[in-house]
This record gives C-alpha cells, sequence and structure tokens, in this order.
C-alpha cells in the first residue's frame, strides 16, 4: 500500500465495522485517485492522506455505525462531488446499489474512473440535477437511504432529498454544529415533503477528528407530493 491506513483500520474498528484486506486496498487507490485528479480539477481542499482518512472517510462511513445499511439496500448519494459519503459507503457495503449524483460532469467523469479502478459493481454515476432527476419515475421513491454531505442548508437540501426515498426510507444528512438551528429551520419545509414530524439528530464521534458531526435522520412517512422539487431558482430563492 502507498498510503499508511493506520487511522483507517483504527477508525473503521472503533465504529464497530469490520473491515478487509481488499476493502482497505479499494480506500488506498482512492485516495491516490483523489490526490492525482486533484491537480488538475477541484475535488477537495483536503490532500494529506491522513486528513482524508479521517474528516472524508471516517466521516462519511459513520452512518453505519448508526443507520443499519445492508447489502440488498438501495442508496443515492445527493451532490456526491468526489463520492462523498456514497463511495466509501460502498466499499464497505459492495452488495448495495448505489447512485451517485452530481450536476458537474468533471466530477462524475472523476467517479466514473473510482469506479472502474475500484472495481465496484452495482453503482450507477449520474450528471444531472437532483430536481430533474426526481421527476424520473425510475428514480423517484426508489431509495432505502438518501444521503448527503455539506451540500446546501437542510430547508433547501430536503427538497432536493426527500422525493428520492421510499415511503419507510431514510433521508440523512451530514452536518456540522449548526445542525439543530437547520432542523429547526426546516420543519415546515420537511412536513411538506412528507418527512416525520419529529426527525432525531444523532452527534456521531468521528476517530481522530476534532470537529462536530452530526447526522440529522429524517424518515418518510407518505408519498411526496407530485408538486415537488420545484424549479431550482424557486427552491433556492423561496426555500420551504
Amino acid at each position: 500500500m502507498e498510503h499508511d491506513l493506520t487511522k483507517l483500520k483504527e477508525g473503521i474498528q472503533a465504529l464497530k465495522m469490520d473491515v478487509t484486506g481488499e476493502q482497505l486496498k479499494k480506500f488506498d487507490k482512492y485516495i491516490s485517485l483523489l490526490v492525482e485528479w486533484n491537480k488538475k480539477m477541484n475535488l477537495t481542499a483536503i490532500v494529506e492522506s491522513d486528513e482524508i482518512i479521517v474528516e472524508h472517510f471516517l466521516d462519511s462511513i459513520s452512518i453505519l455505525e448508526e443507520m443499519t445499511i445492508e447489502n440488498y439496500h438501495t442508496i443515492i448519494d445527493i451532490g456526491t462531488g468526489a463520492g462523498f459519503p456514497g463511495v466509501p459507503i460502498k466499499i464497505l457495503r459492495p452488495n448495495a446499489r448505489m447512485v451517485l449524483l452530481d450536476s458537474l460532469k468533471k466530477r462524475t467523469e472523476f467517479l466514473k474512473e473510482v469506479s472502474k479502478e475500484l472495481d465496484l459493481l452495482d453503482i450507477e454515476i449520474i450528471h444531472s440535477r437532483a430536481e430533474d432527476l426526481a421527476r424520473d419515475e425510475a428514480y423517484r421513491e426508489k431509495f432505502d437511504f438518501v444521503v448527503s454531505r455539506a451540500v446546501a442548508s437542510l430547508n433547501v437540501l430536503a427538497e432536493y432529498s426527500l422525493p428520492f426515498a421510499k415511503v419507510g426510507g431514510y433521508f440523512v444528512s451530514y452536518k456540522g454544529p449548526a445542525a439543530d438551528d437547520e432542523l429547526t429551520e426546516a420543519g415546515k419545509a420537511i412536513e411538506l415533503l412528507s418527512g416525520q414530524k419529529h426527525p432525531f439528530i444523532k452527534e456521531i464521534v468521528v476517530p481522530f477528528s476534532h470537529k462536530t458531526h452530526k447526522l440529522v435522520i429524517i424518515q418518510k412517512n407518505t408519498r411526496t407530493p407530485k408538486k415537488y422539487p420545484r424549479s431550482p431558482g424557486k427552491i433556492k430563492k423561496s426555500p420551504l
């Protein structure tokens, strides 16, 4: 291996999970691809391997300690960027169906290379806006888990994300210290979009990180009204 993965192995163990040698090789290759491609396009401000391991990999997989994501589940990562949290989740849950969605074509080209080099199966990489794809019946309300990390404020993100969740499925947003305030502000939006009335916030201890990490977990109660999501201009200018 090119990189010291000690923190990754210890961090995964601290999160009460197992990792195989083959999975570690995939994480190692992922680091190399991130650093290599980051030289020609802006993928991440974090380029040191130890920081990538803690702030990207361990943070991404922290959901697996809180939520039971099995190999048969379907997951979509909204605004995946450089593949977080979707790719680390996929590495540890290789038989789950994963969709990575991003509106920037360069990022999706990078993710296609990651998928190929890491030999990830049953993964789909889509270049599209969330509000457009959410109107496609092949994707609307088809996912057990909708995840998103560092994309937008929760009241905006809920409109992008909840239409993808199955009834009974979950929308999970990775947030920081402002999670409680964002949840309060997003209460009306979550209710209009058919999320549960009382979502909960779980503070996550990410091994080796000194930052505040929180998951906002929202279960979907009923079908989202067809008028949502609205056009991107309306979502941003007039959040629910």
